[in-house]
């Protein structure tokens, strides 16, 4: 699924309930997040809607390295010479996709039949099996120098290494799974963290949320769900309220 202006100049692409983001910047594009594999022929078609050509992206930023968001980052790299921008915590994760730290089995999270649609995607999509990503460019934090120049703002529970990206600008903040409006191991709709099954420390990600009020975004766009237009802050209100599956 396409989705343009989904906040001014950031389009949305979704594949197995995954979300990755266009940021347009004066005819160049940064790529956030690289989905599942099969994202990469969603990523050419929504280029061709836009007009635009896969010679204008400019650079894949990843919000955190999870099977489900590194999907065609390396294809990214290797087909497009793209540099492929992570947090330097998450780098090993990115090398290893599947070797992530979690708190509880996902194989507990079977008996949420809302998510059973989301697995058989994800398996569709072939997101277990994600290209390693081979060489990276590491962040810390500040702006980064891709089109769009998000600011970096670190937001770690989810994975270690965790950043959310924020287009002031535009109002705008890319959260990543930092926070989702849609629990993709559950079924759960509506602001919250992530099941514990894809949590490294589910009680830093809670503090996270501070730093994802504390940028006064009018719009949040999460790693999975629906966009949410009604502000950081009651974004982040409804998801302290709810528990972590």
């Amino acid at each position: 699924m396409f989705q343009p202006d989904v906040a001014p100049g950031v389009h949305r692409i979704e594949d197995a309930y995954t979300n990755l983001y266009l940021v347009e910047d004066g005819g160049r594009i940064t790529v956030v997040d690289a989905g599942v594999p099969p994202s990469w022929e969603s990523l050419v078609s929504a280029l061709g809607r836009l007009g635009r050509r896969p010679a204008d992206v400019a650079a894949v930023v990843l919000t955190h390295a999870h099977f489900d968001h590194v999907g065609f980052a390396e294809r990214a790299r290797t087909t497009l010479g793209v540099p492929v921008w992570i947090h330097e915590n998450d780098v090993p994760l990115a090398h290893r996709p599947m070797q992530y730290t979690r708190r509880r089995s996902p194989l507990r999270y079977l008996r949420h039949r809302k998510a059973l649609p989301v697995f058989a995607a994800l398996a569709r999509g072939r997101a277990v099996f994600p290209p390693p990503v081979r060489e990276l460019r590491r962040f810390s934090g500040g702006a980064l120098d891709v089109p769009g120049a998000p600011r970096v703002i670190a937001t770690p529970g989810h994975t270690l290494g965790h950043c959310s990206l924020h287009l002031p600008d535009r109002d705008t903040l890319i959260a990543g799974d930092a926070v989702v409006t849609l629990d993709p191991y559950t079924g759960r709709r509506g602001p919250r963290i992530v099941a514990r099954a894809a949590t490294a420390d589910p009680e830093r990600a809670r503090s996270s949320l501070d730093a994802i009020a504390a940028t006064g975004a009018g719009t949040v766009l999460c790693g999975h769900g629906e966009p949410w237009h009604d502000g950081a802050q009651a974004l982040v209100e409804a998801a302290r309220t709810a528990p972590v599956a």
